[in-house]
């Protein structure tokens, strides 16, 4: 299993905006066949900040994960919503309940 956490702050202006695109390319993200999950949360003390954690099945997921139509779409939305750059951490699984 591969993990990645990703930390998104957004511009409170595009906010309403970012959230409609990350739902949408979250929805077709989980049908891809290396995603075991792919979450979205909304920080709950500052709205303008949120994480995807993204759980891929094999190393090489991720990267098939990059070259979907959606995730290309996604990131073409989202690249003038953002306040600062998006940051990423990856994990190894020592327990996950499938």
């Amino acid at each position: 299993m591969e993990i990645l956490q990703v930390f998104i702050h957004v511009k409170p202006e595009r906010r309403d905006a970012f959230i409609a695109a990350t739902r949408e390319n979250a929805a077709n993200s989980i049908t891809e066949p290396g995603v075991a999950r792919f979450d979205f949360y909304q920080q709950a003390d500052d709205p303008d900040r949120f994480t995807l954690i993204e759980i891929y099945r094999h190393a090489e997921a991720p990267g098939l994960h990059k070259q979907t139509e959606h995730y290309k779409k996604w990131l073409e939305t989202v690249a003038d919503m953002m306040a600062e750059p998006r940051s990423r951490t990856s994990y190894h699984a020592l327990f996950l309940k499938e």
